[in-house]
């Protein structure tokens, strides 16, 4: 993962950050809405040693990012996904994955319409118990 920007979307407790960044990404943001999350994940990271960048806010603060990251991370709602999936997008470098997760297998086939409406391609698609995965790439 040496030379990648990864970013964590609605970040929570900072997991999937802390772990790219322990996993060689370059340089680590996360993002949330919620100031307990925002604490927790500034918290947690310095709990486990790695430097990470946190954001309180929402997607619109990708708007100064266009290109600068090659993989997003977001494991979020469904709506708050269909949402936001343009900003993720834009974004991304081209070639960069956008994985989300945090929905239902029955909203598989809104999200992935909509991620390659944006110019996605779906690359993998993982369900456990109701629950699914995507991973896209931007082409």
């Amino acid at each position: 993962m040496d030379n990648k920007r990864v970013l964590d979307m609605g970040c929570g407790t900072a997991v999937l950050a802390i772990l790219s960044k322990m996993r060689g990404a370059s340089q680590v943001e996360a993002i949330d809405i919620d100031e307990w999350a925002y604490n927790n994940a500034i918290e947690n990271a310095q709990r486990n040693h790695v430097e990470l960048t946190v954001h309180i806010g929402d997607a619109r603060l990708l708007d100064d990012n266009k290109g600068h990251f090659n993989i997003i991370l977001a494991n979020i709602n469904r709506n708050i996904l269909l949402n936001d999936m343009e900003h993720y997008v834009a974004a991304l470098q081209k070639g960069g994955d956008l994985v989300i997760s945090g929905f239902y297998e029955s909203d598989v086939a809104a999200l992935q319409q909509h991620a390659e409406s944006l110019g996605m391609r779906l690359e993998q698609q993982k369900s456990r118990q109701g629950w699914s995965a995507l991973r896209f790439r931007k082409i």
